[in-house]
C-alpha cells in the first residue's frame, strides 16, 4: 500500500445526548460534542500472552476540556413522566443534527441504549444516544 493510500478520506465526529430517567426531575440531561481530538493509539497498548502488561496511559491526558454541553430537559419531573420535556429534546438534539450536516456532516449511524431503573430502590437511569457523522477530509 502506499503511503497516500494510508491517508483517511474521512473525518468521523460523535455527538452524544445523555437523557436523565430519574425520578422527580433530579437528574440531569445534556447533548455532548468535542471540539478537542485524541489518537487512540497513544492509550493502547497491545496485549499477549508473553506480553501481558496492563494499559499504563495516564488518564489526565485522555480527558478532554474543550467541549460543547448543551442543556436538555429531564424526562420525568415531579408528576412523572414529561412529554413535552421529551418533544423540547427533540427540538434540540434536531437543530443540532441539522447544524452539523449543514456543515458537511453525515449522519453514518446511531447508537442508543438505556440503563433504567433497576426496581424500587434503584430511582437511576440514563438514556444515552451516539449520533456518529463522517464527513470528507
Amino acid at each position: 500500500m502506499k503511503a497516500q493510500d494510508a491517508t483517511p478520506k474521512y473525518e468521523v465526529k460523535v455527538i452524544t445526548s445523555v437523557e436523565s430517567i430519574v425520578g422527580s426531575g433530579l437528574g440531569r440531561s445534556r447533548l455532548i460534542s468535542t471540539n478537542e481530538q485524541r489518537d487512540y493509539k497513544k492509550f493502547t497498548s497491545h496485549r499477549t500472552e508473553e506480553k501481558n502488561e496492563r494499559n499504563k496511559s495516564d488518564r489526565k491526558e485522555i480527558r478532554v476540556k474543550d467541549f460543547e454541553e448543551t442543556k436538555l430537559l429531564n424526562f420525568y419531573n415531579l408528576g412523572g413522566i414529561r412529554f413535552q420535556n421529551i418533544a423540547a429534546n427533540d427540538a434540540v438534539v434536531s437543530s443540532k443534527l441539522t447544524d452539523m450536516i449543514s456543515q458537511g456532516w453525515d449522519l453514518v449511524f446511531v447508537a442508543s441504549a438505556v440503563e433504567s431503573d433497576a426496581g424500587s430502590k434503584d430511582g437511576k437511569g440514563i438514556f444515552i444516544t451516539r449520533y456518529i457523522f463522517k464527513r470528507p477530509i
